[in-house]
């Protein structure tokens, strides 16, 4: 019997190459999308489901245990962008990116545990990122939003623990996907006192993620991920120094590290 996957956020990116991937190791792979165009392609069966809308996922998982019967993994990759200075970006851009990226995870979970309780089995996966372990300039709404994520899966773990439902975080890079077109951005305003230091701090970030790594490499370290019976609580992937800044953060005093994001941005 293969095991079965629900990967949310599965039809681009980083959900997509995961599914794809994981459909090629024989799961048998649900993916999500606000809007499917189609029931099954590459190995990935559809199902519409919005990570802000409760009914539609209730909905999606319904269908699912319908269907298969279990659930064995769940890989909580639907996410959303925001870029801008804390000042000028609305409340309301602000609260969404909260609503997608920290309640819409935990949403889902929610409607998977009694599930995983009943079957006495589970393995949630939920990808966040390195900008979660920092608050990075002109980011910090999303930092903020993957970070809060990070910590309340470390909670979640302990109380889950005693139902045999393990749960872990993975923190990707920048790799080379279409985040930078689907996030929100604060205009670059003429006559915003933040205008020179935020379009050229845009601009670095779009070339990182123009110049990300493949995320097929996501997809081959959740797999090996997946396999574990005792999984750590965080993973990190991208490239070496991506990964080493959070190892910097831990050791190094608060300013000197600030010191290097602030050279790192050019501010």
């Amino acid at each position: 019997m293969p095991k079965i996957v629900l990967i949310t956020g599965a039809s681009s990116g980083i959900g997509k190459s995961i599914g794809e991937y994981l459909a090629q190791k024989q799961y048998k792979v649900y993916g999500t999308s606000r809007n499917p165009k189609q029931n099954e392609k590459n190995g990935i069966h559809f199902l519409k489901l919005d990570v802000n809308d409760v009914q539609t996922i209730q909905n999606a998982v319904n269908i699912l245990i319908e269907r298969e019967g279990h659930i064995d993994f769940l890989i909580n990759n639907a996410g959303v962008g925001i870029t801008g200075p804390l000042e000028e970006i609305p409340e309301e851009e602000q609260k969404k990116v909260f609503n997608t990226n920290y309640f819409g995870p935990l949403r889902v979970i929610k409607a998977v545990l009694p599930q995983m309780r009943k079957q006495k089995f589970g393995f949630i996966i939920n990808v966040t990122s390195i900008a979660g372990y920092m608050g990075l300039p002109f980011r910090g709404f999303y930092s903020a939003s993957k970070g809060a994520l990070e910590l309340t899966t470390e909670a979640y773990r302990m109380e889950l623990k005693s139902f045999n439902i393990k749960m872990t975080n993975v923190a990707p890079g920048d790799f080379a996907t279409n985040i930078a077109a689907g996030r929100y951005h604060a205009p670059a305003l003429d006559n915003s006192p933040y205008h020179p230091i935020y379009q050229k701090s845009l601009d670095l970030m779009n070339e990182h993620v123009d110049n990300g790594r493949n995320p097929n490499l996501m997809a081959e370290n959740v797999y090996k991920i997946m396999q574990k019976s005792n999984p750590k609580i965080h993973y990190k992937v991208g490239d070496f120094m991506q990964k080493f800044s959070v190892i910097l953060k831990c050791i190094l005093p608060d300013k000197v590290f600030e010191k290097l994001l602030l050279n790192h941005y050019k501010l």
